[in-house]
């Protein structure tokens, strides 16, 4: 396991942009598998995007390419969220999530992640 902590969230106007931050306790590299994902009211917790860390490999939900991007920062053990040209479905709770044991699957299931961090809000009007 590692832990994981999220910031950056807040309220912004439809066709902002957000930073979303994911600081690890230990490095990027420590995990096989890290990503972003996103609980809305009524709704399943849902992969948006996600990274391959040995590869470098990242992969996005349809709802969010082209809008988002994936940022990893070794020196702080950070993966950033850009969230770019923002739109009031994309509001929610937006939580990090990382696999350290190569559990397989796909990306966008919550079943690959041993680890979860407590999740930053996103509104959007």
């Amino acid at each position: 396991h590692v832990q994981l902590v999220e910031s950056g969230g807040g309220s912004v106007q439809a066709g902002g942009s957000l930073r979303l931050s994911c600081t690890s306790s230990r490095s990027i590299s420590s995990s096989y598998l890290m990503a972003w994902f996103r609980q809305s009211r009524g709704k399943e917790r849902e992969g948006i995007a996600a990274l391959y860390t040995a590869v470098n490999e990242t992969h996005y939900a349809d709802s969010v390419k082209g809008r988002f991007t994936l940022v990893r920062d070794n020196a702080r053990n950070t993966l950033y969220l850009q969230m770019d040209s923002l739109k009031p479905e994309d509001s929610g709770q937006y939580v990090c999530a990382a696999d350290t044991r190569s559990y397989g699957g796909s990306w966008m299931s919550t079943e690959p992640y041993n680890s979860w961090g407590q999740g930053t809000q996103v509104t959007v009007s």
